[in-house]
Order: C-alpha cells, then sequence, then structure tokens
C-alpha cells in the first residue's frame, strides 16, 4: 500500500476524524490525505500604525472635503490680498512716522502685515470651521461619540486637512503679491523655514483646541452665537491680527502676549521675521497646545456624560 492511503479514520462525537487536526491534512472517503496548501496570513500591524493611518485618512478626508470649495477659497485669497494691500499702507504710514516701533523696521511691518493676512484662513482666525455646535443642536453628535475614533482626534485631524488646504489656496497668493508689491523679508536658512512650519502647525492645533471648546459649549447653552461672537473678538485682537502685540505698552503688551491667542498669529510671524528665539516660540506654543487639547478632552467627557443622562 502506499505511504499516502490510510485506513478510514474513525469519526468522534463532533465529525471529525481522530487522526485529523483542525489545520492538518484532511483525508478523502477512500482514506487518501489531501494536503491542503498553506494558508498566507496577513502580518499584524502595530496599534500606533493603524491609529496613524486611520488619522491620516481623515486628515485626507478633510482636504478633499474643502477641495470641493475652490472657488470660495479663491474668493477668500483675493480678498485676503486687498485688504493685505490697505493695511500695508498704513503701516507703511505708522512705522514712517514712529521708525523702529516694536522693533519692526517698515519692511518687518509689511511683512508681518500679509503674514497676518495669510494666516486667516489655515488659522481659521474668524472662528468656526468645526461644524459641532450644529450637530449637538441637531442631536447628530450623538453620532460622532460612536466613531471609532476620539472625537477630538477626529475632528483634529479633519481640520489639519482643511488647514493645509486653504494654506495652499489662500495663504500663498496673499503673500506673492504682498512680495511682488512692497518686497516682503524672507527667511535667508532653512531652519528658519523649518521652525516657521513647526510654529504655524502649533498655531492651527491651538487654534483647533479654542474653537473646539467654543464648539463644545453648545452642549449646555443652547444659542453659542454669543459664545462665537466673543471668541472672535479675543482672537482678533489679543493674536495680533489687527496690530502686533509687540506695540502694545507694559502690562497690557506683557498679558498679550502671554496669552493663548498669541500662538496664533504672534508668535508663527515673530518666527518667521527671526524676532524670537525658536525654542521660546516653539515651547510656548506646545504648552498652549496641550493645555487647550487637555482641557478640550476634559470637557467632552462631561459632554458624553450629557448626552448619557438626556438620553442621546
Amino acid at each position: 500500500m502506499s505511504a499516502e492511503l490510510r485506513y478510514p479514520a474513525k469519526a468522534t462525537s463532533r465529525g471529525r476524524p481522530r487522526n485529523q487536526v483542525a489545520h492538518g491534512p484532511r483525508s478523502r472517503h477512500d482514506g487518501t490525505l489531501v494536503r491542503n496548501p498553506p494558508c498566507a496570513v496577513a502580518p499584524a500591524r502595530a496599534p500606533g500604525e493603524a491609529v496613524f493611518q486611520l488619522y491620516a485618512r481623515i486628515a485626507w478626508y478633510g482636504f478633499r472635503r474643502y477641495s470641493a470649495y475652490r472657488a470660495a477659497a479663491l474668493a477668500g485669497a483675493f480678498t485676503n490680498t486687498v485688504f493685505g494691500i490697505l493695511r500695508a499702507y498704513v503701516l507703511i504710514a505708522l512705522w514712517q512716522a514712529r521708525p523702529g516701533l516694536a522693533g519692526y523696521d517698515v519692511a518687518d511691518a509689511v511683512t508681518f502685515c500679509f503674514l497676518t493676512q495669510a494666516f486667516i484662513g489655515p488659522m481659521q482666525l474668524f472662528g468656526g470651521g468645526l461644524g459641532m455646535a450644529e450637530r449637538i443642536r441637531s442631536g447628530d453628535a450623538a453620532i460622532d461619540l460612536l466613531r471609532p475614533a476620539s472625537l477630538q482626534g477626529w475632528l483634529l485631524a479633519d481640520d489639519l486637512g482643511r488647514a493645509l488646504y486653504l494654506f495652499l489656496l489662500r495663504s500663498i497668493p496673499p503673500t506673492i503679491v504682498g512680495a511682488l508689491l512692497f518686497g516682503l523679508v524672507f527667511p535667508s536658512s532653512a531652519a528658519t523655514w523649518a521652525a516657521f512650519a513647526v510654529s504655524m502647525l502649533l498655531g492651527i492645533v491651538v487654534s483647533f483646541g479654542l474653537r473646539y471648546l467654543v464648539d463644545l459649549s453648545a452642549c449646555w447653552i443652547l444659542d453659542d452665537r454669543g459664545t462665537a461672537q466673543v471668541s472672535l473678538v479675543l482672537s482678533l485682537f489679543f493674536s495680533g491680527m489687527v496690530v502686533p502685540l509687540n506695540i502694545m505698552p507694559g502690562w497690557l503688551g506683557t498679558a498679550t502676549n502671554a496669552l493663548p491667542w498669541a500662538a496664533m498669529v504672534q508668535v508663527p510671524a515673530d518666527v518667521f521675521l527671526g524676532k524670537i528665539t525658536v525654542t521660546d516660540a516653539l515651547t510656548f506654543q506646545a504648552g498652549w497646545a496641550a493645555v487647550t487639547l487637555a482641557l478640550g478632552a476634559v470637557i467632552t467627557r462631561a459632554a458624553r456624560r450629557k448626552v448619557v443622562i438626556q438620553g442621546g
């Protein structure tokens, strides 16, 4: 008898022959062994890698979603450019009357002006951009809480995708026009450019953290428009969007430069112009980013409990 033939095995109570294992060779009714081909096993991915891929995909979807509004983004770029030119002439007159004000010369002041215009889109300086308050009022936020990811992390990744798209379409055009018309000051080293990129990223995270807190207030305030308007005023005034914070005197200047809104405009602009130590700037921004995100996580848990208690 061939070595490949065996007598039929007796079946057990579970229906599998005694001499056959679950993943071993299987025998036909005539007793001939049939070798199963090896099964391909997908390589296991590390949990960190899976999480990174999830949030990267969410950011890409955010980028794609905002790319559907190309005409609106280009209209915003045109508006930012026009207002940048008008503001530039005002600042030129001011710095010609007060040379060296806040440690800037005329070229620095004009560059600061167009940088702030470029920050409007990515930093979402006029508020909004998350849509969480509307979802809380409609009850759709209950679905968001069931997603296989942190609600805060999900929205942050989506917001980073939005910021990248608006940076490309709303930030670069005004800067190019300002450079052609006024001759802006640009960093001379790759290290400064890299530091500016990191500083801008941290500024976007701080902006998200503050806007996220404003949207979460809709869990306790039926109409969050008042909170949004207060946030808008604070963002424009204390970020350096209107005027550089360095021109504010005494304790007011010290206080405004220590607030989280300064991490959104003033600090990235000073990094670009080389007016601040990179280590101090990034430490300041990273600290406020951690504080706002941690506070958002705490309030998210409180909002989740409120939704559960109300039966949502």
